[in-house]
């Protein structure tokens, strides 16, 4: 039965896929993405990867979707006839042999699940085996991310910092600066007179909020962690922009505070790498946070997941009104 919802699922993501190409009025496009999103947040729950699941659908189909209907206002609703079409036989045989490409590779591939597959004898047994002896965690998902590639997570973390940097310069008014500006956009106070919206929406926010914040700390014992609780809390506060109004939303936390956010959480979870090395261990290395090494790993983490929802709230929000802010 899982095997034939599976199949259901790849189907529905080939169709969605083969309609967002064709689809020549933008806004159904972008209704398409966020459906193609929900697909594969779908797929990811099948495949028991469910802290990839929390991730795809709150920033694929929820700020994503909100963020391109916000770049939609300021760009005509239809695409423009181009050359392009003359190459569609071009286009199709280069689809069609990365596909076939794609399709002989598979065969390759291990069964789901196997525990004979190659990533399951490589690291992943030292990873479990590890996991409860140094840091005593359930989600051994969070150990690896948070702890043993606290590096990469690092990254990530400045990565999307800086992407969020980029994009406010890019969408920054000139008079203004590249925050946001204090003002009621059109793009967001079009749902102020719709009743059932605005009614339904004030239910799920507290909710929304309160699920991110048990996402956030609860992240050690299930799926989540800063990357998707930022995400999910961002999500929250955009819907209660677009009920009442972006300025509203701006007088909850004002563009000032979100780049704090943004950058106060990066800067957090450096200062936790930072103070390791003070206390005379390696740059992330938890262990010496405390006198007992295993709380010091604990410790350490909910810290640096915390800098990693900060960050991720902040800059998701500093984008989203960066386009709220412009004129169509």
């Amino acid at each position: 039965m899982l095997v034939i919802f599976s199949l259901f699922l790849l189907s529905m993501l080939v169709v969605t896929a083969i309609a967002i190409i064709r689809s020549e009025d933008l806004f159904s496009a972008v209704m398409l993405s966020g459906i193609f999103s929900l697909l594969m947040a779908l797929n990811f729950f099948v495949l028991d990867a469910a802290d990839v699941a929390l991730t795809e659908a709150a920033v694929g189909a929820g700020i994503s979707t909100v963020l391109l209907l916000g770049a939609l206002a300021l760009v005509p609703n239809r695409e423009r006839n181009s050359r392009r079409k003359r190459y569609t036989f071009v286009y199709l045989t280069t689809l069609s042999a990365i596909v076939l490409a794609i399709s002989y590779a598979s065969f390759d591939q291990p069964r789901v699940g196997d525990p004979a597959a190659p990533v399951h004898q490589h690291v992943a047994p030292w990873y479990l085996e590890k996991t409860p002896e140094l840091i005593d965690i359930p989600n051994v998902v969070t150990a690896v991310l948070a702890s043993f590639r606290g590096f990469d997570t690092l990254g990530e973390v400045y990565v999307v910092l800086t992407a969020g940097i980029g994009v406010l310069f890019i969408l920054g008014n000139s008079r203004t600066g590249v925050l946001p500006r204090r003002r009621e956009p059109k793009l967001t106070s079009s749902l102020k007179n719709h009743l059932i919206p605005r009614v339904v929406g004030r239910m799920l926010i507290p909710f929304i909020i309160l699920f991110g914040l048990y996402v956030q700390f609860h992240g050690e014992y299930g799926p989540g962690g800063g990357f998707q609780a930022g995400a999910i809390v961002a999500a929250g506060i955009i819907l209660y922009a677009l009920l009442e109004g972006e300025g509203a939303a701006l007088r909850v936390l004002s563009p000032y505070v979100l780049v704090g956010l943004a950058v106060g959480g990066a800067l957090l979870y450096l200062g936790v790498g930072i103070a390791c090395m003070l206390l005379g261990g390696a740059f992330l290395d938890y262990s010496v946070l405390a006198a007992d090494p295993v709380k010091g790993q604990q410790m350490g983490i909910i810290v640096i997941e915390l800098g990693v929802g900060l960050a991720v709230t902040g800059t998701l929000l500093s984008i989203f009104h960066a386009f709220a802010a412009r004129d169509q």
